[in-house]
Protein backbone atom coordinates (compact mmCIF):
# COMPACT_ATOMS: atom_id res chain seq x y z
CA UNK A 1 0.00 0.00 0.00
CA UNK A 2 1.52 3.26 -1.23
CA UNK A 3 1.14 5.90 1.57
CA UNK A 4 2.29 8.94 -1.40
CA UNK A 5 -0.80 10.32 -3.39
CA UNK A 6 -1.00 10.05 -7.27
CA UNK A 7 -2.26 12.44 -9.85
CA UNK A 8 -6.21 12.22 -10.47
CA UNK A 9 -5.94 12.12 -14.13
CA UNK A 10 -6.41 8.88 -15.95
CA UNK A 11 -3.58 6.43 -16.50
CA UNK A 12 -1.49 8.66 -14.71
CA UNK A 13 0.72 7.21 -11.84
CA UNK A 14 2.81 10.04 -10.98
CA UNK A 15 3.06 11.33 -7.63
CA UNK A 16 0.75 14.09 -6.89
CA UNK A 17 2.36 17.40 -6.04
CA UNK A 18 -0.42 19.94 -6.75
CA UNK A 19 -4.23 20.01 -5.88
CA UNK A 20 -7.03 21.67 -7.61
CA UNK A 21 -10.29 22.79 -6.71
CA UNK A 22 -13.14 24.21 -8.35
CA UNK A 23 -15.53 27.33 -7.38
CA UNK A 24 -18.34 26.81 -9.64
CA UNK A 25 -19.92 30.22 -7.85
CA UNK A 26 -17.13 32.11 -9.08
CA UNK A 27 -16.25 30.36 -12.57
CA UNK A 28 -12.79 29.89 -10.85
CA UNK A 29 -10.17 26.84 -10.87
CA UNK A 30 -8.07 27.31 -7.96
CA UNK A 31 -4.13 25.06 -8.46
CA UNK A 32 -2.32 25.31 -4.84
CA UNK A 33 -0.11 23.48 -3.31
CA UNK A 34 -0.79 19.49 -2.25
CA UNK A 35 -3.44 19.38 0.19
CA UNK A 36 -2.47 17.85 3.79
CA UNK A 37 -5.48 15.67 3.38
CA UNK A 38 -7.62 14.41 0.41
CA UNK A 39 -10.89 15.61 -0.08
CA UNK A 40 -13.72 14.35 -2.00
CA UNK A 41 -13.99 17.36 -4.28
CA UNK A 42 -10.63 18.34 -5.10
CA UNK A 43 -7.89 16.43 -7.52
CA UNK A 44 -4.63 15.72 -6.86
CA UNK A 45 -2.48 16.45 -9.93
CA UNK A 46 1.29 15.96 -10.55
CA UNK A 47 4.03 18.32 -12.11
CA UNK A 48 3.29 17.91 -15.91
CA UNK A 49 -0.47 17.98 -15.70
CA UNK A 50 -0.29 20.84 -13.01
CA UNK A 51 1.87 23.04 -15.42
CA UNK A 52 -0.48 22.27 -18.53
CA UNK A 53 -3.98 22.65 -16.54
CA UNK A 54 -6.06 25.15 -18.70
CA UNK A 55 -9.35 26.42 -17.62
CA UNK A 56 -12.75 25.93 -19.92
CA UNK A 57 -14.14 29.45 -21.26
CA UNK A 58 -14.73 32.54 -19.73
CA UNK A 59 -13.17 30.69 -16.68
CA UNK A 60 -10.04 32.34 -14.72
CA UNK A 61 -7.37 30.24 -13.21
CA UNK A 62 -5.67 30.83 -9.54
CA UNK A 63 -2.34 29.22 -9.21
CA UNK A 64 -1.05 29.62 -5.32
CA UNK A 65 2.54 29.45 -5.38
CA UNK A 66 3.96 27.80 -2.58
CA UNK A 67 5.71 29.54 0.18
CA UNK A 68 9.52 27.94 0.09
CA UNK A 69 10.24 29.10 3.32
CA UNK A 70 7.22 27.08 4.84
CA UNK A 71 8.40 23.49 3.55
CA UNK A 72 10.19 22.80 6.43
CA UNK A 73 10.35 23.42 9.71
CA UNK A 74 10.33 27.16 11.48
CA UNK A 75 11.87 28.23 14.24
CA UNK A 76 8.33 28.70 16.26
CA UNK A 77 8.01 24.95 15.71
CA UNK A 78 10.98 23.75 16.91
CA UNK A 79 10.36 26.20 19.62
CA UNK A 80 7.25 24.71 20.20
CA UNK A 81 7.99 21.43 20.14
CA UNK A 82 11.04 21.73 22.30
CA UNK A 83 8.83 23.57 24.94
CA UNK A 84 6.07 20.34 24.92
CA UNK A 85 9.15 17.98 25.26
CA UNK A 86 9.82 20.16 28.45
CA UNK A 87 6.61 20.30 29.84
CA UNK A 88 6.19 17.03 29.73
CA UNK A 89 9.06 15.80 31.40
CA UNK A 90 8.23 18.06 34.32
CA UNK A 91 6.80 15.96 36.82
CA UNK A 92 2.84 16.98 38.22
CA UNK A 93 2.54 19.16 41.05
CA UNK A 94 0.80 16.41 44.42
CA UNK A 95 -2.08 16.58 44.81
CA UNK A 96 -3.17 18.52 48.41
CA UNK A 97 -6.44 17.54 50.06
CA UNK A 98 -6.46 21.60 51.02
CA UNK A 99 -6.60 22.41 47.49
CA UNK A 100 -10.14 21.23 46.76
CA UNK A 101 -12.36 20.03 49.73
CA UNK A 102 -14.72 16.93 48.86
CA UNK A 103 -12.19 16.28 45.13
CA UNK A 104 -10.87 12.91 44.75
CA UNK A 105 -7.38 12.26 45.42
CA UNK A 106 -5.04 10.53 42.69
CA UNK A 107 -2.94 7.84 44.62
CA UNK A 108 -1.39 5.91 41.94
CA UNK A 109 -0.90 6.64 38.14
CA UNK A 110 0.26 3.85 35.26
CA UNK A 111 -0.16 5.38 31.57
CA UNK A 112 -3.02 7.44 31.48
CA UNK A 113 -5.01 5.93 33.91
CA UNK A 114 -5.38 7.22 37.43
CA UNK A 115 -6.57 5.67 40.43
CA UNK A 116 -8.57 8.03 43.01
CA UNK A 117 -9.13 7.65 46.44
CA UNK A 118 -12.97 8.58 47.65
CA UNK A 119 -12.58 11.71 49.71
CA UNK A 120 -14.40 9.87 52.42
CA UNK A 121 -12.05 7.08 52.74
CA UNK A 122 -8.65 6.78 54.16
CA UNK A 123 -5.61 4.82 52.76
CA UNK A 124 -6.21 1.78 55.41
CA UNK A 125 -9.54 1.78 53.76
CA UNK A 126 -8.03 1.04 50.31
CA UNK A 127 -5.46 -1.42 51.38
CA UNK A 128 -8.48 -3.81 52.97
CA UNK A 129 -10.34 -3.45 49.82
CA UNK A 130 -7.44 -5.03 47.60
Amino acid sequence: MSIARICSRAACHRPAVSTLTYVYADSTCVLGPLATYAEPHCYDLCADHADRLTAPNGWEVIRLAPDPAASGPSDDDLEALANAVRDAARPLPSPSRESVPGAPVEIARRGHLRMLQDPGSTAADTTEQA
